[in-house]
């Protein structure tokens, strides 16, 4: 049997409601034929036979009236009803007409014309009956054509609301089938398969459908054999390294926990695959601080393995490229901590050395200090031009050791937590005060015009006001160095949301904007800069000043000076 194609089908549809139209419309259109046909032939064969008849009766009244003419219209009009005989009956009561009339076609006789009346009305009588007896069989032909085309018309109804139940489903639901089976297998249920009864093209695409989604299992179930053994590997990899490792996916579930993690968390690896990683962290103080905010980025001590030990958190995020357009997509990350306990103690050995030598240092080196003050001092002797000039240079040489010994222990104050810090309502022109009384020497010798913008309306800050007045006075005395002479620094104090902006700007050389993200740390120097310094000053202002919850920063650009600030809260 030769199967047909879809676009036959659909054709036959089609043909098929063309052909239920034609059929209504030609049945329709032979019943009005037909009933106007019976109504003409009531007009033809009747309706002029009475009016004949009507025509002679008032012949018969102008004959009696003497109207000229008269004889005639009444024979013209018998000849019309002669040729005009279409009822039983009516042929015999013409003749009758033609008989009685006798001599009344010459000359008028009332007895005739009266027995010619009553044959008259006998034929009007037989016309008329006629006509009634013609529209009763007109009506009942129109009921019957009503009957006929209701009971058609029902018919064709309920064929042509079938066909449009039946047809567009039968073309829309393989194709609802065909779409939900290929989100199916774009989801990666290679298992699903189309069942299309039919021979034309749904089957045919079906068959395609299913043999491609056959091949897509094979592949998948060849390729799961290769994944699984390179998953054990990978696992076998984590779970062998010394660092703990945490993998989450990009919702924050766990993928993987190797078992150093594991020691460190006090927890089973294999209990905490599949949770949630903030469920885990509401009763693990660690997983809370290892998903908790860049604070916890900073060196943390952990104890675990029945010793303190201190670790780096570092996360490294996994992306991939959204499949429609291309853009990056979050596929999760992986929490690798570092253990530098090693490190921290050396670090620890190596501050608490800084701190005792600087220590021991002040005392000898104040020891220094007061022996050239007395040698400068006539009262002991004189001393030449040489030995003077030498003692200025061991002068300046102490007072270089002494900032230097000083600010070693102020880093080592720093980097072991000991900062003392007594916080007050601070107001900002006492800050800039007392950096600008302190320095205000230096900068005349340079020719230096210091321009502070300090509005009286400012609220005071909440901080340490020895600490804070330090950060100022090395921000300032930095300035002044690096400015040129006669030239402007300037000193504001802006409003900044919930903070207070302190910012000294020189116009001198810069800094180029390579090196602000390492002006800040300990014994950096910007290169090529020529000028005495430890490079501790600045990262003792940053500690000082993030020791306070504020922030401290460089906005600067080589030729065109440098712009140093730090924030501060408000005070409540």
């Amino acid at each position: 049997m030769t199967k047909l194609k879809l676009k036959s089908k659909v054709s036959l549809g089609l043909t098929f409601l063309f052909l239920v139209i034609l059929l209504i419309g030609g049945l329709g259109a032979f019943f009005i034929y037909r009933i106007g046909s019976e109504s003409k032939e009531i007009l033809k064969d009747n309706y002029d036979s009475i009016i004949f008849s009507k025509s002679m009766m008032e012949a018969l009244d102008e004959m009696n009236a003497g109207v000229k003419g008269a004889f005639e219209k009444f024979e013209v009009n018998l000849t019309k009803q002669e040729k005009n005989i279409t009822e039983p009956g009516e042929k015999e009561l013409t003749r009758n007409i033609r008989s009685a009339s006798g001599t009344l076609l010459t000359k008028y006789s009332p007895e005739e014309a009266s027995a010619v009346r009553k044959i008259l009305y006998k034929v009007i009588d037989v016309n008329m009956q006629a006509i009634v007896r013609k529209n009763n069989i007109a009506q009942h032909t129109i009921n019957k054509v009503l009957l006929y085309m209701g009971f058609l018309g029902s018919i064709c109804f309920l064929l042509v609301f079938t066909f449009i139940l039946n047809f567009p489903g039968y073309i829309a639901n393989p194709i609802r089938d065909l779409t939900a089976s290929i989100q199916q297998i774009a989801n990666k249920n290679y298992s699903e398969r189309l069942h299309f009864e039919s021979k034309d093209e749904f089957g045919e695409l079906a068959t395609a459908f299913n043999s491609m989604a056959q091949r897509l299992d094979d592949y998948e179930n060849s390729s799961l054999a290769k994944l699984m053994f390179e998953k054990k590997r990978i696992e076998t990899i984590i779970n062998n390294m010394k660092d703990p490792i945490i993998g989450l996916n990009e919702k924050e579930k766990i993928l993987f926990v190797n078992e150093e993690a594991g020691k460190i968390l006090g927890l089973d690896p294999k209990s905490l695959i599949g949770k949630q990683g903030l469920e885990v962290a509401r009763n693990n103080d660690l997983m809370r601080a290892l998903l908790g905010s860049d604070e916890a980025l900073k060196p943390f001590k952990i104890y675990a393995d029945g010793k303190e030990s201190y670790f780096n958190r570092e996360i490294l995020f996994v992306s991939g490229k959204n499949e429609k357009d291309g853009s990056a997509v979050n596929l999760g990350k992986v929490i690798l901590l570092k253990n530098i306990t090693k490190f921290q103690e050396l670090d620890l050995a190596k501050t608490n050395f800084i701190a005792t030598i600087s220590h021991e240092l002040k005392t000898p080196i104040a020891s220094i200090k007061l022996s050239t003050k007395l040698l400068e001092d006539v009262r002991v002797g004189n001393v030449n031009p040489e030995q003077k000039e030498l003692i200025t240079n061991i002068k300046g040489e102490t007072e270089r050791l002494l900032k230097i010994t000083g600010e070693l222990l102020d880093l080592a104050q720093v980097e072991t937590g000991k900062i003392h810090l007594s916080f007050l309502k601070v107001n900002p022109r006492e800050v800039i005060a007392y950096a600008v009384d302190s320095l205000r020497f230096q900068a005349q010798q340079k020719g230096i015009l210091l321009d502070v913008s300090v509005k009286d309306s400012l609220p005071c800050i909440q901080a340490d006001l020895e600490k804070t007045a330090w950060v100022m006075v090395n921000l300032l005395s930095n300035a002044i160095r690096y400015a040129p002479e006669k030239s402007k620094i300037l000193i504001e104090v802006t409003p900044k949301n919930n903070n207070l902006e302190f910012s000294v700007q020189d116009f001198g050389k810069g800094i180029d904007p390579k090196y602000a993200d390492k002006i800040f740390d300990k014994f950096f120097r910007v290169p090529g800069s020529n000028t005495s310094g430890t490079g501790l000053g600045l990262a003792i202002a940053k500690e000082f000043i993030a020791a306070q919850k504020g922030e401290i920063g460089l906005e600067s650009e080589a030729g065109k000076g440098a712009r140093f600030w730090f924030r501060l809260p408000v005070a409540i």
